[in-house]
């Protein structure tokens, strides 16, 4: 991995190199101060990789999708209750270490990092009370799921080389005791009320279901060996079908019988009929850890179900301006069942069509990002189609590009039937899946030089805050001029503040999941398919949707102050620059970043 220097220490080392030579013959000497800053830096900087190669390490599925690919070969054992509580304990000691270190001692930028550290921390021991690994797997998250679809070779898993294979190879041995540990887990959580909602193991049932083959070759885990790159030796080829064929069969396969077995004939029978979080033993306590962890602030669920509400009202009033200029005239709640009945906005016939599209669209950005953004990533942008090995479960979707610049940024554009692909939505989209949202974030995350906790990991609600944020550059940019683009963004963000309805509803005011499918129903205009899968998400994930509209709203609230307190010296590019110029940002940091920028500039 490419290794940078940290800026704290170039800052020291600029202190020392600048230091006033006091006679020509006598070699200029650190000042006590620089040499103290230096010490604390080097300190705190050794101490945030570390902390990274202790979070890599636990998690390399994770750290994999974040650009972290030095452990490709590695899946970690996160779940099993020994690793957790050292895991825990290294966090205790960590933070003990970090509040060793001098903070005012540090230079501006290395004081961010040192806050962030901080609040990482507490945050991850906040959730030592709460037994997660208790509940390994749903219909969103399991990582017998995630291997298979990384058998494909084009998602966060490389399978380009011979050494590619193997990494791949190593993980599929290691999936059968993850599983067992999992099982371990489930059966553990039974016994003490610690369980999922039948619902939602009801719809991860038939994953499971379908990752168990009748041999080897039928396996979508043996996809790689059908693929094998041409330059691959016949050598090469004949050892790692046997290698592959025997790992499939002879452990692979029975372990995820075991798992769907299990799932069906012990574990569905104990689950839960209750719908959130709350239900469970400490569940409002837990639900209230994810509420932070997921929102970085200390907004209450009641807060932010009235946001939602609020934020609600707002875009049905948007809906019924915008409506009579599609061609409607009806309740502004009904315009996004009329939109999506509406012939002329599914247009596609092939999916080559969809994918031009956005390429046109990427083509009108490069000419228009340019006047808002002063900072821009330097790594590409690439256009793809989710592979047809994973379309049928996937989203749209934007993967990191690899920090050793063998894989770009990827905008993935999920097509099922081209024919019922809709065209209102894709501007948005793509601002958010794209540029200037997840690529502009994530890709320049890469280039800053920041610790490796910093350039790797993050929180949610500014990752999706800034690309809900810039959805809404699109207006700046003339990409909304026509009502039925414009219509796509709304109906977008109507769904984030749904999100923070329903999920509060849910997990906190106790909603039921037939509550929430209904109101689903009612504001965005979904299917009961489409509202029972979202509701089902949200289950799965507690607190997870709330980031993407609590982050957005204070970008641009504090986009709105800043414009008030400068006036005519307030600079758009600028504020990007200062929002994205360190990488993610806990909220309250961000204020505090935002506010100080205010102050100098005034």
């Amino acid at each position: 991995m490419k290794q940078t220097l940290k800026l704290g220490t170039l800052a020291a080392a600029c202190l020392i190199a600048c230091a006033p030579v006091i006679a020509a013959d006598t070699a200029a000497k650190p000042t006590a101060g620089a040499t103290n800053a230096g010490a604390a830096s080097k300190q705190l900087n050794q101490l945030a990789d570390e902390y990274w190669d202790a979070q890599a390490r636990f998690d390399p599925v994770s750290a994999g999708e974040s650009g972290d690919n030095r452990f490709p070969d590695q899946i970690g054992m996160s779940i099993a209750p020994k690793n957790r509580a050292h895991q825990f304990a290294l966090y205790k000691g960590y933070l003990k270490r970090l509040h060793a270190i001098r903070r005012d001692g540090l230079a501006q930028r290395d004081q961010t990092s040192y806050d962030i550290l901080d609040y990482e921390l507490k945050t991850a021991l906040r959730f030592e009370p709460f037994p997660e690994h208790l509940l390994p797997l749903n219909q969103m998250d399991a990582l017998p799921v995630t291997l298979a679809n990384y058998s494909s070779g084009q998602q966060a898993q490389s399978l380009a080389t011979v050494k590619d294979y193997q990494a791949y190879l190593s993980r599929l041995n290691q999936l059968g005791p993850w599983i067992d540990q999992a099982i371990a887990n489930m059966r553990e959580g039974m016994k003490r009320g610690i369980v999922q909602p039948k619902a939602i193991m009801e719809s991860a049932l038939p994953q499971f279901r379908q990752l168990v083959a009748d041999k080897a070759e039928d396996s979508i885990y043996y996809t790689p060996v059908k693929n094998f790159p041409t330059g691959f030796s016949d050598a090469d080829k004949k050892k790692l079908t046997a290698a592959y064929r025997s790992t499939i069969a002879g452990k692979l396969n029975p372990a995820l019988k075991r798992l769907a077995d299990f799932i069906e004939h012990d574990y569905l029978p104990a689950c839960r009929t209750s719908t959130g979080w709350s239900a469970l033993p400490q569940g409002m306590d837990w639900y209230l850890a994810r509420v932070a962890s997921q929102t970085t602030t200390d907004l209450q669920p009641e807060q932010i179900h009235q946001i939602g509400l609020r934020e609600v009202a707002r875009i049905q009033g948007e809906f019924a301006r915008i409506g009579p200029k599609m061609g409607y005239n009806g309740p502004a709640a009904g315009l996004p069942v009329w939109v999506s009945e509406q012939a002329k906005y599914k247009p596609f016939k092939t999916e080559g069509e969809i994918i031009d599209v956005y390429r046109n669209l990427n083509t009108q950005l490069q000419a228009k990002l340019p006047v808002l953004f002063s900072l821009r990533p330097k790594t590409p942008l690439d256009l793809r189609l989710e592979p047809e090995l994973s379309r049928a479960t996937a989203s749209d979707h934007y993967t990191p590009p690899a920090v050793d610049g063998s894989r770009p940024g990827v905008f993935w554009s999920v097509v099922n039937d081209p024919k019922q692909y809709g065209s209102t939505g894709m501007v948005t989209l793509f601002l958010h899946e794209g540029q200037p949202g997840h690529h502009f974030h994530i890709a320049l995350m890469q280039e800053l030089g920041l610790p490796n906790f910093r350039k790797f990991g993050g929180n949610n609600a500014f990752t999706e805050g800034w690309a809900l944020y810039a959805e809404t550059l699109g207006k700046e940019m003339g990409l909304f001029d026509k009502p039925e683009d414009y219509f796509g963004h709304l109906n977008d963000e109507m769904l984030r503040a749904v999100r923070l309805v329903v999920d509060t509803g849910m997990h906190a005011k106790g909603w039921t999941r037939e509550q929430s499918i209904q109101y689903m129903r009612e504001t965005l205009g979904y299917t009961e398919a489409d509202a029972r899968n979202a509701t089902e998400r949200y289950m799965a994930w507690p607190a997870q949707a709330l980031g993407y509209k609590i982050g957005a709203l204070k970008i641009q609230e504090l986009r709105a102050r800043a414009e008030q307190a400068l006036g005519p010296k307030f600079s758009l590019p600028k504020f990007h620059e200062i929002v994205l110029g360190e990488g993610t940002l806990p909220l309250a940091l961000l204020e505090k970043k935002v506010d100080r920028w205010i102050a100098e500039s005034k």
